[in-house]
């Protein structure tokens, strides 16, 4: 029984320092497993890697030369961008003082313009452009600040009055009123402005019913019956018939015609135009006056002629006659005296045996007066 019990204990430490031996062993496994492990994943991460190193350079490479390229195209978009963000910023710091500069001249013409000497002034001055502009001379196709007097002995002196062929006139006005626009630009509130240009219109209506009552055009006479309003610009007008539509046609009913710049200019294109072609009819009278003139004198002048043509051949017939008188009675005696030792010979004259030639064209007759007279009928 003992001797089972010490086999089985050497039994027990044989297997016992066989497991210890086993763990040894496999301690030492794991740590070479692990050491081959960690050696095997550390040269295949290494390899992978510079694999994977090598491949995202063959894809960054080119991918980094487009970013390059737009970084450059981007640098160049942002200095142009630059220089036109300074060049729009100098522009628009250049529209900002003409702005205000214009701001500061419109202050100053609204302010001029509120005094009826200057409102007056610059309307004529605004005409008188119009006017020249159209290609009528002063003192020749117009006369400005012309006086004349009614029946009743008033005053009456248009801005300026366009001559017509014809002797006939047209007279301007160039005193609109224009102080109630004035204001309505100069106000804030649009009730307050809508109100103020309710003002102009009633202002110009009030202002054609003047000039219709001095009927400009029987102090002018002969002269179409109207005269014309002259508004200096296409502004005033449209903004008195925005708030009174009847305006331009009560104003025809009146006789008065309301005109801007535009509408004026093309009137007297037209009045210059007319002036051209009475022109040409006046030089066309003139050269058929100055032609009948010159056709009698060339007539007289003819008359003149024949006279004496007729006259030469009296004289050639006189001269001939004298001729045979000398040979047939003179030279006879004359001769004798040779007979007596007188030296000298006397030559002979011999006769003229040429007319002059009568005038044949009929016109050139005096006695044919039919081209004259064609000539006053044409």
């Amino acid at each position: 029984m003992r001797s089972r019990t010490t086999q089985l204990e050497t039994e027990l430490a044989l297997e016992r320092r066989s497991g210890a031996e086993r763990e040894t062993m496999v301690a030492e496994a794991r740590d070479a497993f692990r050491s081959l492990s960690s050696e095997t994943l550390q040269q295949t991460t290494t390899s992978f890697l510079a694999v994977a190193k090598s491949q995202i350079h063959g894809y960054v490479a080119p991918l980094k030369e487009s970013l390059d390229k737009m970084d450059g195209q981007m640098r160049g978009m942002e200095k142009v961008r630059q220089e036109a963000y300074g060049a729009v910023t100098q522009r628009l710091m250049t529209l900002g003082d003409t702005q205000e500069r214009l701001r500061l001249e419109t202050g100053n013409l609204v302010k001029a313009l509120r005094t009826p000497h200057v409102r007056g002034r610059w309307g004529e001055v605004q005409l008188r452009n119009v006017v020249e502009a159209a290609g009528m001379l002063p003192h020749c196709d117009f006369e400005e600040q012309s006086s004349v007097r009614d029946g009743e002995g008033a005053l009456l002196r248009p801005d300026l009055v366009v001559r017509l062929p014809g002797g006939k006139h047209v007279v301007i006005d160039a005193k609109a009123p224009l102080a109630a626009y004035l204001d309505a630009c100069e106000c804030e509130d649009d009730a307050l402005r809508v109100e103020h240009l309710v003002g102009h219109a009633r202002q110009v209506r009030d202002h054609v019913a003047k000039l219709a009552q001095k009927a400009y055009w029987r102090q002018f006479s002969p002269s179409p019956d109207f005269v014309i309003m002259f508004v200096p610009d296409e502004t005033f007008i449209r903004a008195a018939q925005e708030h009174d539509p009847a305006l331009s046609e009560d104003g025809w009913r009146s006789n008065v015609i309301l005109a801007s710049p535009s509408t004026l200019f093309t009137l007297l294109r037209t009045v210059a135009a007319t002036w051209q072609q009475e022109t040409v009819a006046q030089s066309a009278r003139e050269v058929h006056e100055l032609g009948r003139e010159l056709y009698g004198r060339i007539s007289k002048m003819a008359k003149h002629l024949g006279d004496a043509g007729k006259a030469l051949d009296n004289a050639v017939g006189h001269y001939n006659s004298a001729i045979g008188s000398l040979e047939t009675r003179v030279l006879v005696q004359a001769r004798r005296f040779e007979q007596h030792g007188i030296e000298g010979q006397l030559k002979p004259l011999q006769p003229i045996d040429r007319q002059s030639r009568a005038l044949q064209a009929p016109e050139l007759l005096t006695e044919n007066e039919t081209a004259l007279r064609a000539i006053d009928a044409a």
